[in-house]
C-alpha cells in the first residue's frame, strides 16, 4: 500500500493506493507538496472624500483595476479613459461620461466588485 497527497482544484486529498502486479521497470512515484495557498488581495486604500455632486464611474463587472490613467486633481473631457479594468483574462477601458476634474480615483491593483466606485468627476 502506498500512500500519496493528490491535489484537485486547490484541495489536497490524501490517497491510499494498493499495488496489484509490481514489474522491475515500474516508474515510482513520488508525492509532491501541496501548493502554497494563494496570497489574499490586498485591501483598498482608504478613499479621500467623494464630492457629493459628482458623477460616479463605477465598476460595470467584477475584476482588477489594471492600470489608473488618473489621479485626484486631474482635469478630463467626456471619452477619456480613465482606468483599465481586467476581467475574463479581457482588459475593458473604462472612460469618463462627463468633463471634470476628479475628485476621486481607486487604487491601481484594487479588486473591484460590479457597482464599486472607480472615480468621481465633480
Amino acid at each position: 500500500m502506498k500512500n500519496y497527497i493528490v491535489t484537485v482544484n486547490g484541495k489536497s486529498y490524501e490517497v491510499s493506493v494498493e499495488e496489484a502486479g509490481v514489474s522491475a521497470s515500474a516508474p515510482v512515484a513520488t508525492p509532491v507538496a501541496a501548493p502554497a495557498a494563494p496570497k489574499a488581495a490586498a485591501p483598498a486604500p482608504a478613499a479621500a472624500p467623494v464630492n457629493a455632486n459628482g458623477t460616479k464611474v463605477s465598476a460595470p463587472m467584477p475584476g482588477n483595476v489594471l492600470k489608473m490613467n488618473v489621479k485626484v486633481g486631474d482635469s478630463v473631457k467626456r471619452g477619456d479613459v480613465v482606468c483599465v479594468l481586467e476581467a475574463m483574462k479581457m482588459e475593458n477601458e473604462i472612460t469618463a461620461p462627463v468633463d471634470g476634474t476628479v475628485s476621486f480615483a481607486a487604487a491601481q491593483g484594487a479588486t473591484v466588485k460590479t457597482g464599486d466606485l472607480l472615480v468621481a468627476i465633480g
